[in-house]
């Protein structure tokens, strides 16, 4: 029988800890290697002068943790089914070349006691974790990316959310609502794409949009010389943050909340719809912005899913005959959330038909789909 070993090293550059360096697959072990290649590794800890204590693991492998004289604290795993692993925790201030010929020195030793059995060797960089930045944020299909994140421009919690603009060496100042990476200074391909992607004409048209607080959207609408431009946002606090933190992406439009050609109503977008709805008021196109976990006070607000088919229903209400409706979809990893949103499509009280686009959204690292609405 074999199995796959996975020997992960962990080691702290800076700040407080750090984890999984590096990663092998290896071939399984019996009994008596485990006990070999312990003891073979223990002179390595011996030479760090760090204490050794073994834990009994009942029956399921190798468990020992070393201290150091200098803080530093690892775990050494053998599996009883072939599994190894190897944490290392430094602290800030620790000597990276110690910490390097420590992790030397291990996969050499292991290089030597498992001779043959080694299929790859991949070092991966450190996890820096408890520092003041935190750099780590999830993609929507759960793959977790690090960021080069050196600054928190703007935070602050409103009535609705967590509001937070930090600064990324690559992408520039990116918007993060509830831990959600949202928009940042280098992410107009999204723009362009929830706007038609430049294939629509919008001089001399009236245009709705839903959320937009970063004010990207109608940065460039404006650009595009329509009639009118209504903007519903809800959070008066990220148009704040926006206009003294996200000029690249919005421009001087949130410097007032009213221009030539365009207003700003900081209220919750569901009553609005409403009232256009009883009112009559139509647009050419209505762009929902509204962020991935929707944002409202209405009490439709049930689910997620119940909260998407009301704001679509309300949309076409309000959108004019030979208009459009630009919404972004989700990552094209989930085609099960994909699937239902097109099935919630044919569930709306006017009938519609919908194309798609996938887009390379710089800041969320993934693909990205987007949706073209009309009435049919």
């Amino acid at each position: 029988m074999h199995c796959c070993i996975s020997v992960c090293y962990n080691s702290t550059l800076r700040y407080t800890v750090e984890s999984i360096g590096n990663q092998y697959g290896l071939t399984c072990l019996g009994r008596s290697d485990v006990s070999a290649t312990v003891r073979g590794l223990q002179s390595i800890f011996q030479e760090q002068e760090m204490t050794e204590n073994v834990h009994d693991s009942e029956g399921h492998g190798y468990l020992a943790t070393f201290v150091g004289k200098n803080g530093r604290f690892a775990i050494l795993r053998m599996h009883s089914h072939g599994l190894v692993t190897f944490d290392l925790q430094c602290f800030e201030g620790d000597d990276v070349s110690q910490v390097d010929n420590l992790l030397n020195a291990l996969e050499k030793k292991l290089k030597a006691l498992l001779d043959g059995n080694i299929q790859r060797i991949k070092r991966l960089p450190a996890l820096v974790r408890g520092s003041d930045v935190d750099r780590y944020w999830p993609t929507a299909d759960g793959r977790l990316m690090e960021y080069d994140i050196d600054e928190v421009v703007y935070e602050k919690d409103s009535a609705y959310q967590n509001i937070k603009i930090l600064h990324s060496r690559q992408f520039g100042n990116i918007l993060i609502l509830n831990g959600d990476v949202n928009l940042a200074e280098s992410d107009l391909p999204y723009t362009q794409a929830i706007m038609g992607s430049g294939k629509e004409h919008y001089a001399g048209k009236e245009v709705l949009i839903l959320g937009g607080g970063d004010g990207g959207i109608l940065h460039e609408a404006v650009k595009l010389k329509p009639k009118m431009i209504t903007m519903v946002e809800i959070d008066e606090l990220v148009i704040d943050g926006c206009r003294k933190h996200m000029r690249k992406t919005c421009g001087n439009v949130l410097d007032n909340l009213k221009g030539d050609c365009y207003e700003v109503l900081v209220q919750d977008c569901v009553p609005v719809l409403k009232k256009f709805a009883e009112q009559g008021r139509t647009f050419d196109y209505v762009i929902n912005d509204l962020t991935a976990v929707p944002i409202s006070t209405a009490p439709e607000e049930d689910s997620t899913w119940e909260f998407l088919r009301l704001i679509l229903d309300l949309s076409i209400r309000v959108l004019r005959p030979g208009g459009k409706y630009f919404t972004q979809g989700n990552c094209v990893n989930l085609t099960d959330a994909l699937s239902e949103y097109e099935k919630l499509l044919g569930r709306l009280s006017c009938k519609v038909d919908f194309s798609k686009e996938v887009v390379c959204v710089p800041s969320y690292m993934e693909l990205w789909v987007f949706y073209t609405i009309w009435k049919k």
